[in-house]
């Protein structure tokens, strides 16, 4: 079955990339859960666009005026005026930009070992391959599974960006071993082996032509400079 470029017009003008990225996930998770993994192991889909958001103590209005408990409002209504309390002014007011934290993505975790993850594959999106800082936070989750002996897959078929994430995560991770020359679309495979003599990064990566054949290149073994990070 062809790959078609959902990147770039026609197919962009009648499908969204996010849709094909989630249903390619959902695809993945039900044939890996079907006949591909082991019982012991299950496959559960990861699937957010844009930058997360959490509070950890929300504070909420109601009819203009910050809510209160029962003996604030007896005090109200007995005349007695309650202090408000204002928050002291910042010492630094600073201009930051949050990476886009893009994740289309498909975790393996071992039924037996409480549900530890063992493997993810990872989607690459546009907002993963679009500025430096979007590139580094990917490779650095990678990064952290693969410290973590989780087996990592990366396909990237994205072909409105140019930035190469398996190359700079192999460039991170053993710079001076690092192949020279990378392939713009690629389905890579990554494999983190502690050893006594120095950890081991094992990868191998397969070259994508859209509307093209898969074409096999040779896996190679990269020890890890200093060990895992």
């Amino acid at each position: 079955m062809p790959l078609r470029d959902h990147f770039h017009a026609p197919w962009l003008d009648h499908n969204y990339w996010e849709s094909f990225h989630d249903g390619w996930i959902n695809t993945l998770v039900r044939h890996l859960n079907g006949k591909l993994l082991p019982k012991r192991f299950r496959a559960l889909p990861q699937v957010h666009l844009g930058i997360y958001g959490a509070a950890d103590v929300a504070t909420m209005k109601k009819n203009g005026r910050a809510a209160t408990g029962n003996e604030d409002r007896r005090h109200e209504s007995a005349g007695v005026a309650t202090a408000v309390w204002a928050p002291p002014k910042p010492h630094h007011t600073l201009h930051v930009s949050f990476p886009e934290e893009d994740i289309f993505e498909v975790r393996i975790h071992d039924t037996q070992r409480r549900l530890r993850l063992v493997g993810a594959i990872e989607l690459v999106s546009p907002a993963n391959k679009d500025r430096p800082g979007n590139r580094r936070a990917f490779t650095d989750k990678c990064a952290a599974y693969l410290k973590q002996c989780v087996g990592v897959v990366v396909v990237d078929v994205v072909t409105s960006r140019r930035g190469n994430l398996h190359k700079e995560l192999l460039q991170f991770l053993a710079p001076k071993q690092a192949p020279r020359s990378f392939a713009a679309l690629y389905a890579a495979a990554y494999r983190h082996r502690p050893a006594l003599a120095g950890s081991q990064l094992r990868s191998g990566a397969r070259r994508r032509a859209v509307f093209g054949p898969w074409r096999a290149a040779a896996p190679a073994r990269r020890p890890l400079a200093g060990g895992a990070r």
